[in-house]
């Protein structure tokens, strides 16, 4: 039920896309194959590999976290560790469900704008051969990052070649890679396979699903040993669904017809809309590049709960305080104009 007030509180926060329940009807249709030996399954993995490679191996799951946990036991070992920025999901919202699963540990760096690269992972790299230390054996990027800032194809390169200078895999958490490709204006494989990525969750709750994930493993050649084993790490994450069909419907949707890229593209547009129409406000500061679809914003206290009667939205660091504005594939544009005006009221009131 709408309150009048713009939900800005996250991407997660929307309904599923118009196509993608259609799909889901579609699917619902008649009796199929559990497990994913259904036609559903088998056109979403052709998909994948249209978008990832033709070499690509993937499997769908639930949820994020479920991702996370099902890509990286392809790439590590129970006294191993994965290093990641300290802003990330992995570290900051999966309630050690990765270390819980793994028997791994995850290791948080501090990095300004959520971004590692090889100068914050160095250091570490003296813990290889003390028993005392977990040994890193792998690297997590977030792209689009927490703080809504994105890799730039460089940037991604740099890591790639420090990972396989070191010895060291790599992983992508892409809960927002749509959003994050939408911006460079990249294909999905030129932000992961051409990269070189070894394993990426690719997101679809927060790009219009209704619920459901896919790992892919771009190359499963470059680590044999763990990625043929997919579908049992799956399995014992607990992540396999039984009806499949309505995973793949949704994931088949979400690649088809640039469904994807639509909704990312319009997502990203109306979180630049908000920023140029609060740009210059007297006591807001964006604190962060609007990169994806996701504005941090620097607000008076004295305003806070003025601006709550208009919009949702979480305060992302009470200190600031500064709070976090962000859009998704169905946010109208006169409902970011609406709020535009209010927050300009309020600011210049």
């Amino acid at each position: 039920m709408s309150t009048g007030r713009i939900s800005l509180t996250s991407d997660n926060a929307s309904g599923a896309h118009p196509e993608v329940v259609e799909a889901l009807v579609r699917a619902n249709e008649g009796h199929c194959a559990s497990y994913g030996e259904d036609p559903h399954t088998e056109e979403a993995l052709r998909l994948v590999r249209s978008h990832f490679g033709e070499r690509a191996e993937a499997c769908f799951v639930f949820n994020g976290t479920g991702a996370n946990v099902v890509a990286l036991r392809g790439l590590i070992r129970g006294h191993e560790a994965v290093l990641c920025a300290e802003s990330s999901h992995l570290w900051q919202d999966e309630c050690g469900a990765p270390e819980r699963f793994l028997g791994a540990k995850i290791v948080p760096i501090s990095t300004p704008e959520g971004k590692l690269a090889p100068a914050y992972l160095e250091p570490l790299l003296d813990w290889r051969g003390a028993v005392h230390h977990a040994q890193p054996a792998a690297l997590s990027i977030t792209q689009a990052t927490e703080w809504g800032t994105v890799y730039q194809p460089s940037e991604i390169r740099a890591l790639v070649d420090f990972a396989r200078e070191h010895g060291l895999r790599i992983h992508m958490d892409g809960a927002r890679l749509a959003n994050a490709a939408a911006h460079l204006d990249l294909s999905l494989a030129e932000l992961t396979s051409d990269l070189g990525i070894d394993a990426l969750s690719f997101g679809g709750t927060k790009n219009g699903l209704l619920f459901g994930e896919a790992v892919v493993f771009p190359d499963p050649d470059r680590i044999p040993d763990r990625a043929r084993f997919l579908g049992f790490h799956r399995k014992q994450a607990t992540q396999l669904a039984s009806k499949m069909r309505f995973l793949s419907a949704q994931i088949g949707a979400l690649l088809s017809d640039d469904l994807w890229l639509r909704s990312a593209r319009r997502a990203n547009a109306m979180a630049r809309r908000l920023e140029q129409g609060i740009a210059g406000l007297p006591g807001l500061e964006i604190v962060r590049p609007v990169e994806a679809n996701a504005l941090f914003v620097a607000v008076p206290e004295t305003s806070l709960e003025r601006l709550r009667e208009h919009a949702h939205f979480h305060v992302w660091d009470p200190a600031g305080p500064i709070v976090r504005w962000m859009t998704s594939f169905d946010t109208q544009p006169e409902e970011i104009d609406r709020f535009v005006e209010r927050v300009r009221a309020i600011a210049c009131g």
